[in-house]
């Protein structure tokens, strides 16, 4: 079993993303999970919306390109920090320590269709009570995941 760093392949996709700021600019390589929306209340007051959009990736995957002295992390519970651009604010991904390796990638930061689509909404019976009850088809999770 080799110990060195695998490098993406060449014919693995690669998905560019970035803060608001333009400070942090990063890669994402491989293909992409389909993105759990959160609505527990910690996830709307850490993003200033009715919920989060995740894509919970390997952090291997995450390849720096400029900023990584602007991510600042903020310890929201025991077990997860939120990380985000100490500059502009912008949400960038939350880890766990129970899920090392694990990086739950805010969805917004990516450009262009990166080939997701919503696939999950995670505490759903605690999502704001004025965002509409329509249901667009995907699966309602009251647990996390």
């Amino acid at each position: 079993m080799s110990t060195e760093p695998s490098l993406p392949s060449a014919l693995a996709p690669i998905h560019q993303g970035g803060c608001l700021c333009g400070g942090i600019h990063f890669t994402v390589s491989g293909a992409l999970p389909p993105i759990q929306v959160c609505h527990c209340g910690q996830c709307r007051r850490a993003q200033g919306g009715p919920f989060a959009t995740n894509l919970p990736i390997q952090e291997s995957q995450l390849h720096w390109l400029s900023g990584q002295d602007l991510v600042q992390t903020y310890d929201s519970s025991d077990d997860k920090q939120r990380c985000f651009c100490r500059r502009c604010g912008s949400p960038l991904f939350s880890r766990r320590a129970s899920l090392p390796g694990v990086l739950r990638l805010r969805a917004g930061l990516l450009e262009g269709d990166f080939g997701s689509r919503v696939a999950l909404h995670m505490h759903w019976a605690s999502r704001a009570p004025w965002w509409p009850e329509d249901d667009d088809g995907t699966s309602h999770h009251d647990a996390g995941v």
